[in-house]
């Protein structure tokens, strides 16, 4: 017996050096078959990235540029009109491409991205190709870009920026404005509260299902604290065909400058992705807003809407568990 347990103590040490890795971390995300993902969880008490995948892989940002889009307009003038207020919340809140299309055309489309690109120190984001300059949600850009977007609101940005931009974020309905379900990723496999900005792309413009909110959005119990933001309770004509276009799937404040010499200027490229859906994830989750989780996926063309949503939810889970545990 005494023999039988001393070859057992050596043997079970071996056989654990030798288990599969998959066996050894059971709770690491995993990324489906045919789907490409990046994702990153920044944990701001800590100040570190606590889980990653593909970080500066770019990918086709969709809306998610809407960030960027509401923040270069909101720093470039000392106050907001009531009807631009009412874009901004229909976008942020709704994913509006009407409302987008007029804040990207005013202000310079591409341009919009290059400012921002060199503002934020966002060494992935690029403007949509020259040849298709009123694309905005062919505009380029990276998992670890999207962190540094929130902590750019958070830490950096004039408040009156931050609480409107985030408020309506905190706010953010289950309908987008084109009849899709913007509740898949971080809504559907987080628990609230959370800010979030959703995006995709390559879908159709018809919702295979549109969407019927079962209860009023409740993704957040924090008042808001910026003044414009409650105040914009104006509606905007639906969206039209020209702005989905735009999207690339089928609106006081004080003005901030960083030098444009202090970073180079970024470059257009080829559209990431292009031919396949994307399906894109990010936002504020937990205690305090504690942590910034962003999931940027591209999927098999011809992937349906169901499966690209339920894919992107359980990896959401995932890297949310990963990332926070």
């Amino acid at each position: 017996m005494t023999r039988f347990l001393v070859v057992l103590a050596t043997v079970l040490p071996l056989m654990a050096a030798t288990a599969p890795a998959s066996a050894a971390a059971p709770g690491k995300p995993h990324v489906p078959a045919g789907v490409t993902a990046g994702y990153v969880v920044f944990d701001r008490q800590a100040a570190k990235v606590t889980e990653y995948r593909n970080a500066h892989r770019r990918f086709r940002s969709a809306s998610v540029v809407k960030i960027l889009i509401a923040i270069d307009y909101l720093e470039s003038r000392r106050s907001v009109p009531s009807r631009d207020l009412a874009l901004l919340k229909v976008m942020l809140r709704v994913s509006d491409d009407d409302a987008a299309t007029s804040f990207w055309t005013r202000g310079g489309q591409g341009r919009i991205v290059q400012r921002m690109a060199r503002k934020l120190r966002l060494t992935d984001t690029v403007p949509p190709p020259a040849d298709k300059p009123g694309f905005w949600g062919y505009t380029s850009l990276s998992a670890m870009d999207v962190v540094k977007t929130y902590r750019y609101l958070l830490d950096r940005a004039d408040p009156g920026v931050r609480d409107l931009i985030l408020g309506h974020l905190r706010r953010s309905g289950q309908c987008g404005s084109d009849g899709f379900d913007q509740y898949f990723g971080i809504p559907r496999a987080v628990r609230g509260p959370w800010a979030v900005k959703q995006g995709w792309s390559g879908y159709g413009s018809t919702p295979p299902v549109r969407c019927r909110p079962a209860t009023p959005s409740t993704s957040s119990t924090a008042p808001s604290t910026s003044t414009a933001s409650s105040t914009a309770s104006s509606t905007v004509p639906a969206p039209a065909s020209a702005a989905r276009l735009a999207s690339g799937g089928d609106v006081p404040l004080t003005a901030r400058v960083v030098p444009a010499a202090q970073v180079a200027p970024a470059q257009t490229g080829p559209v990431p992705d292009l031919g396949r859906p994307v399906l894109h994830t990010t936002g504020l989750v937990g205690p305090k807003e504690r942590w910034i989780v962003v999931l940027l996926t591209a999927h098999p063309a011809g992937t349906t809407w169901q499966r690209s949503t339920a894919q992107t939810t359980k990896l959401a889970r995932e890297v949310h568990l990963s990332g926070t545990s």
